[in-house]
């Protein structure tokens, strides 16, 4: 498949991801080592994307008063920090891409529980919970180069700790805030490397999608099948990267 395709496949991801309040690196990821060689610039180019989809989110959240700062930010303490370290920890691409895909497996299956399991009473964490699980996604999300937002929601969702509109604005201001700490992390490591004539094209495609799916969520349109195929995603995007890095097998 030729690069020019690109922007319009990323077009689509960040349509989906963004509908849920998350910014698609995942699916970067693994889209971007087809065609890319440089495993760092790989781990770049996504997190920059990323930034772009939920800074776009973010901004819609807080423009529709869906944003609850006091609700939200003890998820934040621990996440920037350790999303920092993460970053600085290098490995080999194939340790990546097993860790990365292990992580969507899970977070894919959270996503589906979601949807078959609704007897769960809603829950209230402290705030000693919410540092614990900030800071420990911060770190995974640092490891496996994206924003993290696509392990804590579905545990969030999962739980019923609040509406789902809320929660995707935690996951977007969640996913910006690691992001950012990712890439700061890969600059100090000097391991942050990126093709500018590419990644303005990716970004005009992920901004038009992110635009998009921020506009449709926020305006409570009903997205339980775009939500749905996002999960099966999700999953679906952890299976490959662990078939093909530790096997050597592609589906």
């Amino acid at each position: 498949m030729p690069l020019e395709y690109l922007p319009v496949i990323f077009f689509f991801i960040a349509l989906f991801y963004s509908s849920v309040g998350f910014g698609g690196g995942s699916s970067y990821l693994a889209i971007l080592s087809l065609f890319l060689t440089d495993f760092y610039e790989i781990r770049s180019t996504a997190l920059i994307l990323n930034i772009c989809v939920v800074t776009i989110g973010t901004i819609i959240f807080i423009k529709n008063n869906v944003l609850k700062p006091k609700l939200i930010w003890p998820f934040f303490i621990f996440s920037f920090p350790m999303a920092y370290l993460g970053a600085m920890v290098k490995l080999s691409e194939t340790v990546f891409f097993l860790i990365l895909g292990s992580a969507l497996i899970l977070a894919g299956i959270f996503m589906i529980l979601k949807f078959v399991n609704s007897k769960l009473e809603s829950q209230e964490f402290s705030y000693l919970k919410k540092f614990a699980l900030g800071g420990s996604i911060g770190l995974l999300s640092g490891i496996s180069g994206i924003g993290g937002g696509i392990f804590l929601s579905p545990f969030l969702n999962l739980l019923k700790w609040k509406d789902p509109r809320t929660i995707a604005s935690l996951a977007s201001v969640f996913i910006l805030v690691n992001s950012i700490a990712g890439v700061v992390g890969l600059k100090v490591a000097g391991t942050f490397r990126l093709d500018y004539h590419l990644v303005v094209q990716l970004i005009i495609g992920v901004a038009f999608g992110g635009s998009i799916g921020s506009y449709l969520s926020n305006k409570k349109f009903d997205l339980k099948l775009l939500r749905i195929l996002t999960a099966i995603l999700v999953f679906y995007v952890g299976v490959r990267l662990v078939l093909f890095n530790g096997f050597g097998v592609r589906i």
